[in-house]
This record gives C-alpha cells, structure tokens and sequence, in this order.
C-alpha cells in the first residue's frame, strides 16, 4: 500500500505560488498605476492587464491540473464544516481569479482598448461593444471581485495561520516547502 502523499506537487506549488505572486504584482501595479498620470501611467495598466491575463491562464491550467491530480485529503481530524469551508473558500478563489481578469479583459474589449500582452504580441479583443458605458459596468464587477478576492484572501491567510500554530496539524507544511513537517 503506497504512502499518502503529503505535500502538494511541484506543479501545484508553483501554480499556486506564481499566482499569489501575480495577484500582489497586480496590486501594486493599480497602486502605482493610481499614483502616476500620464505614459507612466499608462504602461503600468497595461503591465497589469499583462498580468491578469496570465493569471487568468494560470488559473485555467490550475484548475486543469487540479481535475487531474486531486488535492491532498484535509486532516482527518478537522470538522466537517471546515473542510465545507476550506472547499467553498477555494471555488470561490478560483471563480474570482477568473472573472477578474474576464472582466477587464470584457471591459478593454467593450472601449476598443488593445491589449499588448507584455509588448510581444496584441492579445485579441472580445468581440464585444457597447463602449465606454458598458466597459464601466464590467469594471464595476471587476472591482467587486477584487473586494471578494481581498475577503478570500484574509481568510486564507488566516486559515493557514490558525492550522500551523492552533491546530499543528501540517497543512501548511504541504504548500511551503520551507515548513518542517511535523510529527
């Protein structure tokens, strides 16, 4: 009988990884983006269309490979609310990680803003119109999402958090490599 596994694999961390790295990327990028005016200004909403994009490849391939290669079961010892909890928390990550960056894509389309992928190539535009109002409505989700994502990730923080110095039980262990395992 094979031992469980007990940590993600490598494919997964780096997903995971590259794109909580991508999703801070982004925020700094707005940030910067709101303090600035001008073709500075400019170049950092298209770095952050970039990024988003690419977070949105990622989460599909994420999600891909997660169909194929189930998560690691949560400890045993852990309610069942919490594991409907911990289940619920990651769709809806997966769902925002999505319909962020559909959404700005949806609304650059709508205004006829082109999109240069990282200035190597135009990524194409939806077809999609109604101009600059309804690129407003799309940004108005986009910026809904962004909040829900905030909520998700504070609670993931936590989560992660109250598992490694509450409950001891190595879930954390198995996304951060660095982490010893415990016994």
């Amino acid at each position: 009988m094979a031992e469980p596994r007990n940590r993600y694999s490598t494919v997964s961390l780096i997903l995971h990884w590259g794109i909580a790295a991508a999703v801070l990327a982004q925020i700094l990028l707005v940030t910067a983006h709101e303090a600035t005016e001008g073709p500075i200004s400019r170049e950092l909403m298209n770095l952050h269309k970039s990024v988003g994009l690419t977070i949105l490849v990622l989460t599909l391939a994420r999600i891909g490979w997660r169909l194929a290669n189930p998560a690691i079961p949560l400890p045993s010892a852990m309610p069942r609310w919490q594991k409907a909890f911990a289940r619920v928390t990651h769709v809806l990550f997966y769902a925002a990680l999505i319909v962020m960056p559909l959404t700005g894509w949806l609304a650059s389309s709508a205004a006829g803003r082109d999109i240069v992928w990282f200035g190597l190539f135009d990524w194409p535009l939806l077809p999609v119109s109604g101009g600059r109002e309804a690129a407003r409505g799309f940004m108005e989700v986009h910026g809904l999402v962004v909040k829900g994502l905030y909520v998700l990730i504070a609670l993931h923080v936590l989560g992660a958090l109250k598992h490694q110095f509450v409950d001891r039980d190595n879930v954390l262990h198995r996304m951060i490599p660095l982490i010893p395992r415990r016994p």
